[in-house]
This record gives structure tokens, sequence and C-alpha cells, in this order.
């Protein structure tokens, strides 16, 4: 069986299986099972979904957060993602897409965010007027 560490500093929060667990003191758990986690440096707040991708971010981060709505949240993840897929031309967030897709259809939703964290410089490149019409990103994502 393996087993997955997790190191906290004194006052973080982690998100497991829709607990919200913080830390009073350094401490390290050690999960023995499958579980569903983020650490709170990896949540986005409402107010930092600015872009597509931070959006599409924060429907796949209430699947883990909130497992409770995580069918509701699945179907806007769908409907959003599908939107966006077509929105955009640029080759290299059309691979990261489609490689975001796979991730969540295969339930590796933590990977599916860290895949969308490595897209965020392409997006913003894209956004300052770089490889892909701005316009065409912006209003399906909307």
């Amino acid at each position: 069986m393996s087993s997955l560490r997790i190191f906290l500093r004194p006052g973080e929060k982690v998100f497991l299986n829709g607990a919200v667990l913080r830390a009073d003191r350094k401490v390290s758990l050690e999960v023995l099972n499958d579980v569903s986690f983020m650490l709170e440096s990896h949540v986005l707040q409402a107010e930092e979904t600015t872009t597509p991708l931070r959006q599409l971010y924060f429907l796949i981060q209430a699947i883990l957060i909130n497992p409770a709505e995580a069918e509701q949240a699945r179907s806007l993840y769908r409907e959003f993602y599908e939107a966006l897929s077509e929105a955009v031309s640029n080759s290299q967030l059309k691979l990261g897409l489609a490689a975001i897709d796979v991730s969540m259809s295969q339930e590796r939703t933590f990977e599916a965010l860290k895949l969308i964290r490595q897209l965020y410089p392409v997006e913003e490149e894209i956004l300052k007027g770089g490889a892909a019409p701005v316009h065409a990103l912006q209003q399906e994502a909307v």
C-alpha cells in the first residue's frame, strides 16, 4: 500500500474529501488510503477567476473541495470545457485542454488542476495580445 505525506505549517489549511483541516502547529500527515485533497496555497478564490483558465480551475477545484456537490460541478465543468475548447485556437492551449479533459475523465482531478496551472503563462501571453485573438478566448469563456 502506498501512502501520501502532507506537510502543513502552523495555520495552514488542507481540504480533505470536503473537510477543512487547519494545523495549529507544524505537522506532517500520512494518508494511508485514496483521498481527494487540496492545499490552501492551491485554492483559488472566486475573485481570482479573472481568466478563462482560472474559471475552469475554479470549477474543477469545486469537485475536490465539495464532494456533496461534485456532480453539479462536473456538469458545469463539461459545459465550460466544451465552450472553451471551441473558442481556443492556440495549439498549445488546445493540447493542454485535451490533457486536462483526459485527466478529468480518469477522475485525476488534482492532476487536471496541475495541468491548468502550467498553462497560465500561455494564457497570459495570449491575453496580452500574443498568439491568439483575445476576443475569441474571452467571449466564449464568460
